[in-house]
């Protein structure tokens, strides 16, 4: 099985680069087997749907606008994602997440296994670092990810 963790955001708004931070945190915390792909999708939107189709699996992690506090944690589910359940758009990249999908769901190559963990967001100011709640949701998030792993066999490991 092959798994896509596919990190995406901007480094330059504070916060909004959070699944790109993502990335660059399981990089230096995790080794991770040959069958996971760590992928900084950065603003790149429908320009990396070809990464989705490759993939078995997929982690998609960013910032969301839901209810909560700053560094709140949601989960959702693909079928949530493409029946538009999911919060309000906050950022010219996400027309990637929901658009994404369904040109490889036309294509009919759409994993069947996708997962979105979104953060609530405390700054979308100007600046390359995480505002203290994200900086914590790091590795919150990355400890939900590596559990929900291990319950399909896929093993990741502190360094």
């Amino acid at each position: 099985m092959k798994v896509l963790i596919f990190g995406a955001g901007n480094l330059i708004l504070s916060d909004e680069g959070f699944g790109v931070h993502f990335v660059k945190y399981m990089e230096e915390h995790y080794q991770v087997p040959e069958n996971v792909e760590l992928y900084d999708g950065g603003t790149l939107g429908i320009m990396v749907t070809h990464k989705f189709e490759e993939a078995d699996k997929v982690f998609l992690v960013d910032i969301v606008d839901a209810p909560g506090n700053p560094g709140d944690i949601h989960r959702y589910t693909k079928e949530e994602i493409m029946l538009n359940r999911i919060p309000i758009k906050m950022s010219p990249h996400q027309i990637g997440i929901q658009e994404m999908l369904f040109i490889s769901e036309l294509r009919g190559a759409c994993p069947a296994d996708i997962t979105f963990y979104g953060i609530v967001p405390a700054s979308l100011d100007a600046g390359n670092k995480l505002s203290p709640p994200l900086q914590r949701g790091l590795g919150d998030i990355a400890r939900l990810l590596v559990n929900e792993l291990e319950t399909t066999d896929v093993r990741i490991a502190l360094k």
